[in-house]
């Protein structure tokens, strides 16, 4: 689960200061304020773990990548090279990691990691790598601590503040750039006698990464008749491609959860039927093979229970909308963090306001006793956010485990102001202008609505 992310000349943003990431963090804001951006460098970072080529220190991305981001020059704050790009991520592990200094027995350990990076444009304008670094700690400290970093020359130097280094004998050579962002390379860790255990750090970064999934703000348009073959999808795919595929998945590994402690449990598909039966939205959802032993299967609705079963086509698009947000939620394994870009497009507002539960939900459901999954929003709708305040003032989730934030233009820069929730849910530093200016709009219908009365009256006077 991220905890924190601080990002420095990248896009709109020339500072996002420290962000807070909690359970179920939410991210309102203006049109092209720059929300989006957080998520887009985070999938960069993801697509450049990802990728084969060691040597690029991150991949901006392409047709076929999870994001293109153009050149490094376009990723820039003012589109400035001579700034460098700053980020800054902090995750929880899954289970401690622990470090042995060969030479001197000493242990660290740890639940926390941070790793911080900088990338200055090299003479090609690419990125390079000038500095990274590592944090391992805990909730309370910093426990160990790595710094890679360069100078004018390139020529780079690995140094801690609570760790010793040794050179191994007769291996003087100057170290090598690092891989892609986060990595020091093997050639470089076999100049030291005690730098093995970096590379699980960056297992540590490469684990966090894979775990990490993205949902956009616009679907694929439903299908007739779905494939599938016994595969095991990542995720339900950036456009919810993949989302009937999951469920068959996760039915097919028996999976079970429930929507938080002490609740039942149910099997996958019926969980999310559950759901959709809830929101109000269906009253009844099935997959189903088109023969038996065949690798076709449609998708069948109920609107109501009085209503004949109809194809999930021949349905609004709402549902369509909705489900691979509620798929991904649950699906998505342990530890994962999922970023969602405007779930409650094509929405009812009742809806829209559930989707909140729904949230709330997939952070506190368990799996197997576990899930601890995390939920980044992006959204634009007023009624979800009423729901999550209401949540809160019911005490259904903690303060603690939400944090809101408010996206603004500010100049040639873009802002990220924390909004303060607190325990009876009300926003203490409510934005001016948050859902635009509802007042105006009231008082600018009470006094058309006067005028156009006593034209109305003057009207009749003279008749």
């Amino acid at each position: 689960m991220l905890t924190h992310l601080h990002i420095k000349n990248f896009k709109a943003w020339k500072d996002t200061g420290p962000i807070r990431l909690a359970p179920l963090t939410v991210i309102f804001g203006a049109n092209s304020a720059g929300k989006s951006s957080l998520g887009h460098l985070l999938l960069a970072l993801q697509q450049t773990a990802r990728s084969t080529d060691r040597k690029r220190a991150l991949h901006l991305g392409d047709a076929s990548s999870l994001v293109d981001l153009g050149t490094f020059a376009d990723c820039l704050h003012g589109h400035d090279l001579a700034q460098p790009l700053k980020f800054e991520i902090g995750w929880t592990l899954p289970k401690s990691l622990e470090v042995r200094d060969p030479l001197t027995t000493v242990r660290y350990q740890g639940d926390r990691m941070q790793l911080a990076v900088e990338l200055a444009a090299g003479k090609s304008g690419q990125p390079e790598v000038r500095s990274l670094s590592y944090v391992l700690g805990s909730s309370t400290e910093e426990i160990l601590d790595v710094s890679l970093s360069s100078d004018s020359k390139r020529k780079f130097e690995l140094i801690s503040k609570r760790y010793t280094f040794k050179k191994t004998t007769g291996r003087a050579w100057p170290l090598e750039e690092p891989e892609k962002f986060y990595r020091l390379s093997d050639i470089s860790a076999a100049r030291f006698q005690n730098a093995g255990f970096l590379a699980d750090f960056a297992l540590a970064a490469e684990a966090m990464l894979d775990r990490l999934s993205y949902l956009g703000p616009l679907r694929k348009h439903p299908q007739r008749i779905y494939q599938w073959s016994g595969d095991i999808p990542s995720s339900v795919g950036q456009m919810g491609e993949y989302a009937i595929a999951a469920i068959l998945s996760a039915q097919s590994e028996k999976r079970m959860l429930n929507r938080g402690p002490k609740q039942a449990k149910r099997e996958f598909a019926a969980f999310i039927a559950a759901w959709l039966k809830d929101l109000g939205v269906i009253h009844d959802f099935s997959i189903r093979p088109v023969a038996e032993g065949r690798k076709e299967y449609e998708v069948l609705v109920k609107t109501h229970a009085k209503t004949p079963e109809v194809k999930i086509t021949d349905v609004g698009f709402g549902v369509s909308q909705l489900l691979p947000a509620l798929v991904q939620d649950f699906y998505c394994p342990p530890h994962s963090t999922v970023w969602m870009e405007q779930p409650e497009i094509h929405l009812h507002p009742q809806v829209q306001a559930e989707l909140a539960d729904v949230f709330i939900s997939a952070i506190q459901a368990r799996e197997n006793g576990e899930r601890h999954v995390q939920l980044i929003v992006e959204s634009h709708s007023e009624h979800f956010l009423n729901r999550l305040q209401r949540r809160v003032a019911e005490g259904v989730v903690t303060p603690e485990d939400v944090a809101v934030y408010f996206c603004r233009r500010a100049e040639s820069a873009t802002e990220l102001e924390p909004l303060r929730l607190n325990m009876f849910g009300e926003i203490e530093n409510w934005p001016e202008n948050f859902f635009g200016d509802e007042m105006a709009d009231v008082a600018g219908r009470t006094l058309a609505a006067m005028q156009r009365k006593r034209e109305l009256n003057g009207q009749g006077s003279s008749g």
